[in-house]
C-alpha cells in the first residue's frame, strides 16, 4: 500500500464541532501541525460509537501535544450534528466531525469499501508536513484503542524532534531510546 511516507492529498470537508457553526477543512489548515483522522463506517451504529468516545476521552491530552483530531465517515455533516445531539456518548466528543459523503477523504487514504459506500475503522497520523506517519485499520468488529494511539502519536512526536534515536516496542514518554548503530546489530 506504501500509505505511510506518502504527503496528505488536497481535499475540502465540511465539518460539525460542538458549539460552532459548520464550517470548511482543506489540508491547508492541518499545515504545520499534528492531525488524527479517525475514520469510522457510519453514524448510528455500534462500535463506532464506543471508539468515539474512548477518543473524547484523551481529546484534551491530544490537543496538549498540539494535535488536531478529526473523527470521518461518509455520513453529512448534518448527520454528525444529529448523532451527537442525540448520543450521550457522541455527545461527549469535542473534536471536529468531518462528513465525507462526496467520498472524497475515504478515497484519498485509500479506505473506502467498494460497492458499499462505507469507510474502513481506519486512523492515520499527519505530521506538521502533511507526511502520513502512522496508519491502523481495524476489521468492523474491532474496535481501536485511543490510549495506544496517544503511545503511538508521543512516540512519533518524539522520533521527529530527536533525529537518530528510535523508540523500541512499549516505548513510554520518558523511557530510554535506541540509537541504532553497527554495535547494537544482533545484540538486542
Amino acid at each position: 500500500m506504501g500509505i505511510v511516507g506518502s504527503t496528505i492529498k488536497p481535499f475540502k470537508n465540511t465539518a460539525f464541532q460542538a458549539g460552532k457553526d459548520f464550517f470548511d477543512v482543506t489540508e491547508a489548515d492541518i499545515a504545520g501541525k499534528w492531525a488524527v483522522f479517525f475514520f469510522y463506517p457510519a453514524d448510528f451504529t455500534f462500535v463506532c460509537p464506543t471508539e468515539l468516545e474512548d477518543l473524547a476521552g484523551v481529546y484534551d491530552t491530544l490537543q496538549g501535544l498540539g494535535v488536531e483530531v478529526f473523527g470521518v465517515s461518509t455520513d453529512t455533516h448534518f448527520s454528525h450534528k444529529a448523532w451527537h445531539d442525540t448520543s450521550d456518548a457522541i455527545g461527549k466528543c469535542k473534536y471536529a466531525f468531518l462528513g465525507d459523503q462526496n467520498h472524497t477523504l475515504t478515497n484519498n487514504f485509500g479506505v473506502l469499501r467498494e460497492g458499499v459506500g462505507l469507510a474502513d475503522r481506519a486512523t492515520f497520523v499527519v505530521d506538521p508536513d502533511g507526511v502520513i506517519q502512522l496508519v491502523e485499520i481495524t476489521p468492523e468488529g474491532v474496535g481501536r484503542n485511543a490510549a495506544e494511539l496517544v503511545r503511538k502519536i508521543k512516540a512519533a512526536k518524539y522520533w521527529r524532534e530527536h533525529p537518530g534515536q528510535v523508540c523500541p516496542a512499549k516505548w513510554e514518554e520518558g523511557d530510554a531510546t535506541l540509537a541504532p548503530s553497527l554495535d547494537l546489530v544482533g545484540k538486542i
